[in-house]
């Protein structure tokens, strides 16, 4: 039998003990803590330097292409050839904000080409439909992708704006315009095993968007709509493509 001083002393020596055990447990794991911080700080920094750069490269981009799709003000006429030099080609923009232009006519867009032999023998092809290549990839595709839709027809859109109907380029940029249209009438030409060529032709007939059918009702018989001009665009003499 231990008397009550006994008892108590022997109960400090208890919670003495599970201090310590306590407290040694509590030092590993702060150990293990500490030895786990460095990595941790490195990659939190990392991710921060990461968003950084994101939210950086968004705002150099976005910037130019505000100023270029908003009305004409002191910035963007004074950084006009800075802006221009970014937006185009890849990120021209023609719509104006809650206000887009929708097509009123089809417009068919057909190529040829011309192989002009050594002992001067001239070889044209027949007509290649470029934009029913286009039509063909985006027609019962849910997710068509931004060339196959927009790359062509935007391409003899911007060739009208600055080109006109006289086909002379009176601005660098048309000359810009006129040069990315070639290449990519030739190299869809190429890809499609066209044969050998150095020459090309556009064609460009106009189609009328032909009306839609009453809500519910009967849809009429497509017919095919009545050319409204066709345009023969100049030769243009390319680089070579293909090989016999």
């Amino acid at each position: 039998m231990l008397s009550g001083v006994d008892q108590a002393e022997a109960q400090k020596s208890e919670h003495s003990d599970a201090g310590q055990a306590k407290n040694g447990r509590s030092g590993i794991l702060d150990d293990s803590h500490g030895g786990s911080g460095e990595p941790c700080r490195s990659l939190r920094a990392a991710t921060a330097s990461a968003v950084l750069l994101c939210l950086a490269a968004t705002l150099i981009h976005v910037f130019p292409v505000f100023l270029h799709v908003a009305p004409s003000n002191a910035i963007s006429q004074l950084y006009s050839k800075q802006i221009k030099a970014w937006v185009f080609p890849v990120f021209e923009q023609n719509w104006r904000l809650f206000a887009p232009d929708p097509e009123s006519v089809n417009r068919q867009i057909s190529v040829r080409t011309m192989r002009t032999d050594t002992n001067g023998t001239v070889q044209v092809s027949d007509w290649f439909d470029l934009s029913g290549v286009d039509n063909a990839a985006t027609r019962h595709n849910p997710f068509p992708s931004h060339t196959t839709q927009n790359m062509l027809r935007r391409a003899w859109s911007s060739y009208l704006e600055t080109l006109g109907g006289d086909d002379q380029p009176r601005s660098e940029r048309a000359v810009m315009i006129r040069q990315y249209l070639h290449n990519i009438a030739a190299e869809r030409v190429a890809d499609q095993g066209g044969g050998s060529f150095d020459s090309i032709q556009l064609r460009v007939i106009t189609l009328p968007v032909g009306p839609s059918g009453p809500a519910g009702g009967n849809r009429p018989a497509k017919t095919t709509p009545t050319p409204v001009d066709t345009r023969y665009l100049p030769w243009w003499k390319v680089a070579p493509h293909g090989t016999d």
